[in-house]
């Protein structure tokens, strides 16, 4: 199973001796590199090759797209992500995707690292020393140049004679454009006229495919025609570019000026979109002047038609669009003459600096989950808007790295939300509720790193913000976050002081407030720490109720963690399994790492309780791996590994060492994917 598998555009045409070949590279060498001009189709044969069943490996084959990575530093954390590792962990995120490849078998694709290969050169020698059962396959214009690297230099497809390869895909493309094209192959003159403009194209499938999508609006006879001028007038034979890479980058400038004016321009514009993106970010982004936002879907599908843009369907999201680099870099190029890459690249930063507050406003509601989505889907663009408000809009960053602490606590990013974090801290302003929310948000990235004394210290500084603005909800969210920092080590004590009824209620605002609802949350779990069970179930059914009033999910099954550690305190061992189920299905839902482990853990206790000694064991192995993605055991808090040593413990004493270290590995080599 391929895991992150980009769509397949369109059929696959030829390319059998190129994949016999890697075929045998992947299954003899660690480090193979698909070199080739853009355009060639390196993406596609490297896709073709690993979904082959006979290239499967224990752990999985995973792709990672790095075309739209702009940042060299966020690349561990691309990867990292890609294949279901959570940023959670206090060591450096190389050290952390080392270790917890060290000893896995798989096979990871790094597609189109060009601009990052020196980055991609550090991070792969870690890798490949590290774990022994890593094989890697990239895509790139060139080599990275590391020790074994072997290198597949993948070339145009064969252009000679009537079944050549670069035929049948202009004829594929072409039938794919128009039915009416069959006309043009069925007779051997004008399937010559064919062969020649495939030779003329130099079998390019970028430049194929952009000529057999015109069928639709051309025959075949003035589509050569066309084609041949326009190779006359722009094919500069004293250029210093490469025959293929003038041959492409003359086929995507007949393209372009075979489109309609307002297609040009909104080919331009796009251009500032770092992979794909949706309907609503176009209109809002590319409008302006002649392009009226109600004419972008129209022109947006003209474009689509033209294979200028590629548009996948995904479930549940609705259609996602997306420009092929060299396609995306031309078109900057024109967006750059048209004098418009600061206008329409603050556009972009400034929408999915909205949608990052629209997603703090929804996202203790019914629409958790598709929050959860549509961030996951948006997560380059999100970068990539941080990164351009950094350097124009200090202030709008500081509010976006802010808004966005339920991408970075929630959803597994710790690491790069701390990251961003801190520089927003460093450029903006050091007042106000903006400076106060990203604090906070800073020292949550903390805790959830296991970072403890760290997380403390970002609380008191968000404490005294908070004050200042005398906003009982800053209040509220600064009272958690040092709850938590002290609770964790094991001062529940002081937690309670800090988050408890007492101290809500001085702090006033409003009870169904993230604020509010967050310190409920601790609360609970201080009271289960201290013994007092019965109290921490009323605490945790309250939040529960409320939780399910608002319709939220995330923190709900975090309510529903607290009450199964109650009852496992009570020898309500049934109640405990049911609640943490409850828990387990909530967090799996959403995506949540951390909470899939923690309640694994808790999972564990309450079966081994309940008499099932080797199923205890396989829920801890799975929980250790769960673990393993997250970072930090048990965030080295002594109150939750207590749970978790306590399944341990019975499961052990039921079965015997030699069972349950048997039925340990059986789950720890349960998917995590």
């Amino acid at each position: 199973m391929l895991g992150n598998p980009p769509p397949e555009m369109a059929s696959f045409v030829g390319r059998e001796r190129e994949l016999g070949h890697l075929d045998t590279l992947l299954r003899e060498q660690r480090l193979i590199t698909l070199t080739g001009v853009g355009g060639v189709g390196k993406s596609r044969l490297a896709l073709r090759a690993v979904r082959d069943r006979r290239q499967a490996r224990r752990d999985g084959v995973w792709w990672v797209d790095l075309s739209p990575l702009r940042d060299a530093g966020l690349l561990t954390a691309t990867v990292a992500h890609a294949l279901g590792m959570a940023e959670h962990s206090p060591r450096s995120p190389d050290e952390e995707l080392c270790a917890w490849l060290s000893d896995k078998e798989l096979l990871v694709v790094l597609d189109t690292c060009e601009h990052l290969v020196a980055a991609c050169r550090h991070l792969v020698g870690e890798l490949l020393q590290s774990a022994p059962g890593l094989t890697v396959l990239i895509t790139s214009r060139e080599p990275l140049g590391c020790p074994g690297e072997t290198l597949l230099d993948v070339r145009p497809l064969p252009t000679d004679g009537p079944d050549s390869d670069a035929l049948a895909l202009f004829r594929d493309r072409a039938l794919t454009a128009t039915p009416l094209a069959v006309a043009a192959f069925s007779d051997p003159a004008r399937t010559a006229v064919a062969a020649e403009l495939c030779r003329r194209l130099d079998g390019i499938p970028l430049a194929l495919e952009l000529a057999g999508a015109r069928m639709r609006r051309w025959p075949l006879e003035q589509l050569a025609e066309r084609v041949d001028t326009r190779f006359e007038l722009l094919c500069d034979t004293r250029s210093a570019l490469l025959p293929r890479h003038r041959t492409l980058r003359t086929a995507i400038g007949w393209s372009h000026e075979l489109c309609e004016p307002l297609e040009r321009l909104l080919w331009a514009r796009l251009s500032v979109f770092a992979g794909d993106f949706d309907l609503a970010a176009a209109r809002a982004v590319c409008s302006g002047g002649p392009l009226p936002a109600s004419r972008v879907e129209r022109v947006l599908a003209g474009l689509v038609a033209k294979s200028v843009v590629r548009c996948t369907e995904e479930r549940g999201a609705g259609p996602r669009y997306r420009m092929l680099d060299t396609i995306c870099e031309y078109g900057h190029g024109w967006l750059t003459e048209l004098d418009e890459v600061g206008t329409v690249t603050d556009r972009h930063a400034h929408w999915y600096a909205a949608l990052a507050r629209a997603g703090d406003e929804g996202w203790l509601g019914p629409q958790q989950l598709d929050w959860s989505r549509r961030m996951a889907a948006d997560h380059t663009q999100l970068r990539t808007a941080l990164e351009h408000l950094l350097g124009t809009d200090p202030v709008a960053a500081l509010e976006m790295a802010g808004s966005l602490w339920f991408f970075w606590f929630a959803c597994g990013h710790g690491h790069e939300g701390k990251a961003f974090l801190e520089r927003a801290l460093r450029a903006g302003p050091r007042t106000g509720a903006a400076y106060t929310q990203a604090l906070w948000a800073l020292g949550l990235t903390c805790l959830l790193r296991g970072e403890l004394t760290e997380a403390l210290a970002w609380g008191r500084l968000c404490t005294r913000a908070a004050d200042q603005l005398a906003d009982p909800e800053r209040e509220l969210r600064a009272a958690y976050l040092t709850s938590v920092a002290v609770l964790m080590p094991g001062d529940p004590v002081r937690a309670l002081g800090l988050a408890g009824p007492a101290a809500r209620t001085s702090h006033g605002g409003p009870p169904t407030g993230p604020g509010w609802l967050l310190c409920r949350l601790s609360t609970g779990y201080a009271l289960c720490v201290l013994g007092r069970y019965e109290e921490a179930a009323a605490e945790a059914r309250g939040l529960r109720e409320v939780c399910a009033a608002l319709g939220e999910r995330w923190l709900r099954a975090y309510a529903d963690y607290v009450l199964a550690v109650a009852a496992l305190r009570l020898g309500q061992y049934g109640e405990a399994a049911r609640h943490v189920r409850a828990m387990l299905s909530g967090k799996r839902l959403l995506g949540d790492r951390f909470g899939i482990a923690l309640g694994l853990d808790l999972l564990a206790a309450a079966t081994a309780a309940l008499g099932d000694g080797e199923l205890a064991a396989r829920l801890l192995g799975t929980g250790h791996a769960w673990w393993r993605t997250v970072g930090r055991p048990q965030m080295g808090s002594p109150s939750l590994a207590d749970v978790r040593n306590e399944g341990e413990r019975r499961a052990r004493a039921m079965i015997g060492d030699e069972a349950y270290e048997s039925a340990f590995r059986g789950g720890a080599a349960a998917p995590t994917g």
